[in-house]
């Protein structure tokens, strides 16, 4: 368990949405929103295959 306080300067946070209890977030949602930020704007990471032969 964590207990964070932050405050804010100006605007508000941007909460997620809770069902069942739980507000899920990735990694660098949790990160945003801590930072104050709208963590609505971030994007998950696609994977990038690597080439299986040159050019």
């Amino acid at each position: 368990m964590c207990l964070l306080a932050k405050r804010i300067e100006e605007g508000v946070f941007r909460w997620p949405k809770i069902e069942d209890g739980v507000a899920r977030l990735s990694a660098a949602q949790l990160s945003a929103l801590l930072e104050g930020l709208d963590w609505r704007l971030v994007q998950e990471a696609r994977e990038t295959l690597a080439p299986t032969q040159a050019g």
